[in-house]
């Protein structure tokens, strides 16, 4: 009898595997609140960069394929915790500020390209910013310039639009006229399918309430109203193959 019902009970387990796995990887991918807003502490992997193992295994694979092609894929940016999120923005804040701009321009003109603390998807680890390592004396390294036709991250940029699927990296802020948010970064790629359920995860949060209680500069300026404007145009307004 014991038998027979550890059969069945294995039977059941593995139909509800094939039949639901999005139930599964929403059990395993559970992240902690601290985790999703950049202050927990995630096992993470890489050389000169921090991605999360299945990231990093995906990216390994990605990397040595470009190299058949003679593109040398490097990460410039990867995991960022809230504190290196926090000083980015403080700097840029107290700089806008000095150069005379009033608080609210400053806010404004930051998340042009940064995000604000505790809403970078960099906090996840599942995204990476990366340029072509044989053009790594390019000024600007990250401008979108550099990836346009005659350009050293031009045939970069080609690969990935061909190829970075295939190791489900996609980007994150397209060329799209009609997005809008963040500006267009053809550098900045996300590992789907972990950022899609941690976005998920994240949009459960009270993002403002969060915020107001770090009381980062700045924070004193953002009304209910900026925050949902933020949140539908700079959080969500993304590649919507990124959208569960």
């Amino acid at each position: 009898m014991k038998r027979r019902r550890f059969i069945k009970s294995t039977l059941v387990s593995g139909i509800l595997l094939t039949l639901i796995p999005e139930i599964v990887l929403s059990r395993n991918n559970k992240l902690t609140y601290e985790e999703l807003i950049g202050k927990g502490d995630p096992t993470l992997y890489g050389d000169g960069y921090l991605i999360r193992k299945e990231v990093y295994e995906a990216f390994q694979s990605m990397q040595a394929d470009a190299k058949k092609s003679g593109i040398d894929i490097r990460v410039v940016s990867s995991y960022r915790n809230y504190d290196h999120q926090k000083r980015i923005w403080e700097r840029k804040y107290k700089q806008n500020i000095s150069n005379g701009l009033a608080p609210e321009q400053s806010i404004k003109k930051i998340i042009e390209y940064s995000t604000i603390p505790g809403t970078s998807r960099h906090h996840w680890g599942t995204d990476i910013d990366i340029v072509d390592g044989n053009f790594m004396d390019t000024p600007n390294l990250l401008s979108a310039t550099n990836f346009e036709k005659g350009q050293p991250f031009y045939d970069l940029g080609v690969w990935l639009t061909e190829h970075s699927k295939k190791f489900d990296f996609y980007i994150v802020y397209t060329n799209e006229e009609s997005r809008k948010g963040f500006k267009y970064e053809p550098w900045h790629f996300s590992y789907r399918p972990l950022s899609c359920e941690y976005l998920q995860q994240y949009r459960e949060l009270d993002i403002l309430k969060i915020l107001k209680n770090e009381a980062f500069l700045g924070t004193d300026h953002f009304s209910e109203k900026f925050m949902n404007t933020y949140i539908s145009e700079n959080i969500l307004d993304i590649n919507p193959e990124l959208l569960l």
